[in-house]
């Protein structure tokens, strides 16, 4: 069985970016919901099943859930539902062929489900979740060059 590419899931609904996130927790942290809900602090698992069957969990949580789950599906997913874009903070660091390599994959993929969606062999849903994606890889390469003339430091990974 493949392993998913989790980079480059993209949440359709908030149901569906709360199902992604126990997903990735499962997957990358071999984390079962149960313990999820005892990280999140929660004193019975299975408010956590109810709001992940139903899609609503409340609001003061989704940041506990995303951080236990060590991803941010369901704030991504509230960002693009305001019509917003998000992308990682860029440092102005140097990129190498592989940084450049999935941004081509990217627009590739859009412009895929593109002529997919209006042969209409594609989805909507599937077509905005590329087209988001590939916004977010060229937003945040165009930060990064900008960022190049005042870089950060790299702190990712220090204690």
């Amino acid at each position: 069985m493949n392993r998913r590419r989790w980079k480059n899931v993209r949440p359709t609904s908030l149901r569906h970016a709360l199902e992604l996130c126990k997903d990735f927790a499962i997957d990358a942290h071999n984390k079962s919901v149960q313990r999820i809900a005892d990280e999140m602090g929660l004193p019975d698992h299975w408010a956590l099943y109810k709001w992940l069957q139903t899609g609503r969990m409340p609001a003061n949580l989704i940041r506990p859930y995303e951080r236990v789950c060590n991803c941010d599906y369901v704030t991504r997913w509230i960002a693009a539902s305001a019509g917003r874009l998000t992308i990682d903070m860029p440092t102005g660091r140097n990129c190498n062929a592989q940084d450049t390599q999935v941004l081509q994959e990217l627009l590739t993929t859009a412009a895929g489900k593109l002529l997919a969606f209006y042969a209409k062999n594609s989805e909507a849903d599937e077509t905005l979740a590329a087209i988001q994606a590939a916004m977010e890889g060229l937003a945040w390469h165009r930060g990064n060059v900008s960022q190049t003339q005042h870089p950060q430091l790299e702190l990712e990974g220090q204690p």
